[in-house]
């Protein structure tokens, strides 16, 4: 038995053993005529077992996951496996090779591009071939994401709430074997076309991150995330001989719970230059100062600050400090402790 996927060079997904290949992704301009855009998958199975997709450089400047997915496909050997890994370390590869959120090519951000069109453009064409054959042939998924460029996170796991109780449980007890310090939750559906709503669309449980940021990579994230990939993969049954989450080192007290909500943004209403006045994961109150924005050319006008609208905690931070009337300046995350919130939503 042979399971071949059109476009996706190189690729028997029924078979044993570790293969790596490309999604041959089609792209016509002034320079090239059909040329061939490859975004490179690796593919691991052991035999019988669950099927787990993976994915990193959805934007191309979000470093930690490509790095991660980039040491399992080298490190696993096939009979560490009980099932079957997919691997896609550099989904958006225009976008990975430019280190940008998407790739002048197109323009077009992936993680908003689902389900996509064969015929589309690149990153329309690779979201069609996520959406349409690769999520739907997987028991889990993971898509691994940081702040890239233009914002910090608090190093997290990243869950839609519900759309069912049942695979909100899925998601809880996954966030719990990842095992890092922080679950950011929102809205189920909060992004139309993102990759976690076409799996919430397809039922099949998934977490993405949200590792750090800035444009670079964290080692002290990376390192508790490299631990964290390896115990979900144990959690979810397709990696061999793996430790309970409970067991890995270097692990520093209960998961502190999170939620952006619609108040959570502060943006800013003048252009100049952006001073944070408060750090990640620091406790506020409603009415503090969070951020502070100085003109540049008015060397008379006094700076702004700017309030948060809620009791939380500080979120994500804007990285680069000019700013324009419309930015995102920090995120306020209402606080739920250790406790996950209630995700038997109804999507809005």
């Amino acid at each position: 038995m042979t399971l071949h996927i059109p476009r996706i060079s190189g690729i028997d997904f029924a078979a044993v053993g570790k293969q790596l290949g490309y999604l041959e992704i089609e792209h016509s301009d002034n320079e090239n005529d059909a040329s061939v855009i490859p975004s490179p998958i690796a593919v691991i199975s052991g035999g019988d077992g669950p099927t787990v997709l993976l994915l990193a450089g959805t934007h191309g400047d979000e470093y930690e996951g490509q790095i991660l997915l980039q040491e399992l496909i080298r490190s696993v050997r096939v009979d560490d496996v009980a099932g079957r890994l997919v691997i896609l370390p550099a989904l958006n590869i225009s976008a990975v090779r430019e280190g940008r959120r998407v790739a002048s090519v197109d323009g077009v951000n992936l993680n908003r591009a689902m389900p996509g069109r064969p015929a589309g453009g690149p990153a329309q064409q690779i979201a069609s071939i996520v959406s349409e054959e690769l999520i739907p042939m997987a028991d889990y998924v993971m898509d691994i994401h940081s702040g890239g460029i233009a914002s910090e996170y608090v190093p997290s796991a990243f869950v839609y709430l519900g759309p069912t109780p049942e695979l909100w449980a899925e998601k809880v007890a996954a966030v719990s074997a990842f095992n890092v310090p922080y679950s950011v939750a929102v809205k189920p559906m909060l992004k139309a076309g993102s990759i976690s709503g076409a799996a919430d669309l397809a039922g099949i449980p998934m977490i993405s991150t949200e590792l750090g940021g800035r444009g670079t990579v964290s080692l002290p994230i990376l390192n508790r995330a490299r631990a964290g990939l390896r115990s979900l993969l144990g959690h979810w049954g397709v990696l061999k001989d793996e430790p309970n989450p409970s067991d890995v080192t270097g692990t520093d007290g209960p998961i502190r719970w999170v939620e952006l909500t619609a108040h959570s943004a502060v943006h800013s209403t003048m252009a100049g230059l952006f001073e944070p006045v408060v750090s990640l994961g620091q406790t506020v109150s409603a009415g503090d100062v969070v951020a502070r924005v100085h003109s540049v050319e008015e060397l008379d006008r006094l700076p702004k600050d700017f309030h948060s609208p809620v009791d939380g905690v500080v979120a994500i931070v804007r990285h680069p400090a000019i700013v324009n009337v419309g930015t995102t300046l920090v995120n306020i995350a209402v606080d739920h402790g250790t406790t996950p919130p209630e995700g038997n939503h109804v999507p809005s």
